[in-house]
């Protein structure tokens, strides 16, 4: 059937950019002047200045300012303008030199901590700790005793100041690293490099720039002090600072010799802390959106001692021509009171061109299963034992690279928040050709062309319009299908959806799961879908896997499950639709899903089981095979069904 056309949201007016609110603050206006001003002046020193800047006239010793002398002249007749100019060039260049290496150093490490995380972030940290531990004036004087001139002691300066950026730029790539479109451009097949540089390095640029232009004013005012000491040129070469020390040696007879260098230092600190304030209220007020704040990581061994589930030969489903095979996979979350496995002994197969839908309450553990897939567990979850097997291959204990040339290749993903999965820094059209050229190798040409494709392969109108738009100018609807274009960059054999329709309204929802039907039916590849809609199941899948308490409690053919459930769990699911309520009475399940480490002895849906008998709490219930295709985790399976036989 033809879908109809979507609406084209009106774009709505974007909030002023960062740029924009800068440029309409005065002070930002007047210290960037000035900077700009004594930069463009130092740098044209040679070709403006009125006299050179070691000319002395011993007649014209120690005067005040005149029109011949407009700043006056020194203790050796020399011009203080033209001394105060060249004197920028080197204490200038001296702050951007430490400032490029504080940059060079200190954003790489903060990125490569922040989003690597683990044993990288550890020794990154260590090292920072190190640093700071180290007394910053003593390293300068030992520096500047060995090495003449200021190179050697601006980088030992932007060195020792870097770990303050590393600790801001880390924090930040950990904020944005949680982002869900992070995870999707992941998933997409995106390699380390370019979701650092296309998807993150944008987004902490404007804490990183706060950063840089408190340390530029703190470099300046160091540059001084060292020239004030004499460590940063060779006399009589000025700096700033070296100007202020041979004012302060004639301040009794001449006090104004102090007055142009240590203005011009004052001023410039300033004018740059000025420039970094703003930045800082920009930053922080952004658009308003709340912060995401990271949990502090923790680390613990490795659980051990994990049994596996004792199931019979025959309880779990087997098929040998399975794309994707799950044995007994349990995953664990490191807690600060000790381990707990969150999804326990999971094993479930799809077949290729096969659709599996996966069912249960929130805290069944359906997401932590299909992001375990796909090697995309968050912090302190990992997987402790158990297989994964996708098309014969073993991805438990591949490598990480191995694992993320999969992704956006072989496996896809579509995540349940389309807004969120989308960059918005970034258009439809970019995100789209950058995953094209990722996962095809294709030109920028060729990545147009097929993108477009795309967007018409999804059933978008205008495709040419729509790649020009950023997320926030589309539905609901649109942002899904552009995810679902994503998901086809590379062309994958299994597709793994996570509640892909659940925030959007019924009409929607029923043309994204035609679409997801059309897509199987053309490509041939293979679909996990999770959901918590039985209709939604009904209507996609072939097969499917009941989760509860982090287990599987029954799996089995959509058709047989629906017609009889033999889990109690299964049957409370099925009997819980608001279209076979009586009037007046609508059938739930009492309770709630226990969470981890509160898992009950025995049957775990016991205490919510209206069949459940004293041998439930006795030990732990295996997979009981029904039949060749049918397996369910219950001992009184033959009794489960009453509730849908007596119409409820």
């Amino acid at each position: 059937m033809k879908l109809r056309e979507p609406l084209l949201q009106d774009a709505t007016a974007p909030t002023d950019s960062a740029g924009r609110q800068l440029l309409c603050r005065p002070s930002v206006w007047i210290a960037g002047g000035f900077m700009l001003l004594v930069i463009i002046v130092s740098i044209a020193a040679p070709l403006i200045a009125p006299y050179g800047p070691e000319d002395s006239n011993l007649l014209l010793i120690s005067r005040n300012p005149s029109w011949t002398h407009l700043l006056g002249t020194d203790d050796l007749g020399r011009d203080v303008l033209t001394r105060l100019m060249f004197g920028g060039q080197v204490t200038l260049l001296g702050a951007l030199e430490a400032v490029a290496v504080f940059v060079i150093v200190g954003v790489p490490l903060g990125l490569l901590a922040g989003y690597l995380g683990s044993r990288v972030d550890r020794l990154v940290m260590s090292a920072i700790d190190v640093v700071l531990s180290i007394p910053v004036i003593i390293v300068l004087l030992v520096v500047g005793a060995l090495f003449e001139g200021n190179l050697a002691l601006m980088i030992t300066l932007g060195l020792i100041a870097s770990p303050g950026i590393v600790r801001v730029v880390r924090a930040a790539t950990l904020s944005v690293r949680a982002e869900l479109y992070v995870k999707a451009a992941e998933v997409t097949g995106l390699s380390r490099g370019q979701i650092l540089r296309r998807h993150i390095l944008p987004r902490i640029v404007g804490p990183a720039m706060v950063q840089v232009t408190v340390f530029s004013a703190a470099a300046i005012a160091i540059e001084s002090t060292l020239g004030f000491l004499g460590l940063d040129s060779t006399p009589p070469a000025p700096s700033w600072g070296s100007m202020v020390a041979e004012g302060a040696t004639q301040i009794s007879n001449q006090p104004w010799l102090i007055v142009p260098s240590g203005l011009a230092i004052a001023l410039s600190v300033l004018a740059v802390g000025i420039v970094g304030d703003a930045l800082r209220d920009v930053t922080t007020r952004g658009s308003g959106a709340p912060v995401r704040t990271v949990a502090s990581r923790r680390r613990r061994r490795a659980a051990r001692g994990i049994v596996s589930d004792v199931v019979t030969l025959n309880a779990v489903i087997h098929r040998s021509d399975a794309l994707v095979s799950v044995r007994d996979l349990v995953v664990t979350l490191e807690a600060p009171e000790g381990d707990r496995v969150m999804v326990d002994r999971i094993s479930l197969d799809v077949r290729r061109g096969e659709a599996l839908g996966i069912v249960g309450e929130s805290g069944s553990g359906k997401t932590l299963t299909v992001l375990a897939l796909l090697d995309l567990l968050g912090e302190g979850l990992r997987i402790t034992s158990g297989s994964v097997l996708y098309d014969g291959e073993e991805l438990v204990g591949m490598s990480r690279r191995s694992r993320s040339a999969l992704r956006g290749r072989e496996i896809a993903f579509i995540s349940q928040e389309p807004m969120l999965a989308l960059d918005p820094g970034c258009t439809v059209g970019s995100q789209l050709r950058e995953a094209l050229r990722a996962n095809r190798g294709l030109n920028r040409r060729a990545a147009r062309a097929q993108a477009l494709e795309l967007l018409r392969r999804v059933e978008l109108p205008r495709p040419e319009d729509v790649a020009r738009r950023f997320p926030h100018e589309l539905s609901g609807g649109m942002a899904q299908r552009i995810c679902i274009a994503l998901a086809l960059s590379g062309d994958p054999k299994l597709l793994i959806a996570d509640e892909p329709t659940t925030a959007l309204d019924v009409t929607v929802q029923a043309e994204i799961l035609d679409l997801l039907r059309t897509l199987r039916e053309e490509t041939g590849m293979a679909l996990i879908l999770v959901s918590h809609d039985w209709g939604v199941i009904a209507d996609s899948c072939d097969d499917n896997v009941v989760l509860y308490a982090g287990e599987v409690v029954e799996n089995a053919p959509v058709t047989e499950l629906f017609a009889q459930p033999r889990h109690p769990y299964t049957e409370g699911l099925l009997a819980a639709n608001p279209h076979l309520a009586s009037a007046g009475e609508f059938p739930s399940i009492p309770g709630g899903v226990p969470s981890p480490g509160e898992w009950p002895t025995g049957c775990r849906f016991a205490p919510r089981c209206r069949y459940a008998e004293a041998d439930c709490l006795e030990g732990h219930v295996a997979l009981v095979a029904i039949n060749e295709m049918h397996v369910t985790r219950c001992l009184h399976s033959d009794r489960v069904g009453e509730l849908l036989v007596r119409g409820h």
